[in-house]
Formats: C-alpha cells, structure tokens, sequence
C-alpha cells in the first residue's frame, strides 16, 4: 500500500530518529488520553529531553489545530522541545 505524503514525511522521521539512538514513540488517539498530542514522542540521549514533533506533509500548510498548539506549548512549558515539521531537515540541531 503507497504511503500519504503524511505518511512519507513520519517515515523520514522515523529514520532519522533511529540514526541518531533517540527512543520514541507514536502515541495513538482512542478516546483514553489527551487530545491534541504530538505524533512522535522522543528522548534525546544523553539528557532524556524530551522532545515532541507534529508531522506534517512536506510541502503542505503547517498549520496545527488550536488542540495541537496547547499541548506543543505545555511541552516548551515543561522544559521540553516541541516542533512542527514538514522537511526533515529541520531536525537539523536538534536531533
């Protein structure tokens, strides 16, 4: 089955993530947690930082849901990193 470009640009993700060690997870939305969570919850090594990335297609509107901007903004709050990303690259310095 061919990916969406969603799903291209998590796979990206996906890779880079595990080319650099740093653990994550995709959480999954069924009706028990929180609204508006990022698709990839991270730890950075060495610290454990946390960081959180909304994945978005390359090349589309990054535009998130007013859901999505609360719970990226409780992440910084919390003393995390908190992206919205659409071209890997822009992990870059981060991870």
């Amino acid at each position: 089955m061919a990916l969406t470009p969603e799903g291209r640009t998590k796979k990206q993700k996906r890779e880079r993530l595990n080319a650099r060690g740093i653990r994550y997870f995709l959480p999954v939305s069924n009706g028990m947690g929180k609204a508006g969570i990022p698709d990839f919850i991270c730890a950075v090594p060495p610290t454990g930082r946390i960081l959180a990335i909304e994945a978005k297609a390359a090349g589309k509107s990054k535009n998130t849901t007013a859901l999505q901007d609360m719970r990226l903004q409780e992440i910084r709050d919390a003393g995390g990193i908190a992206l919205v990303v659409d071209d890997v690259s822009q992990l870059e310095g981060v991870c």
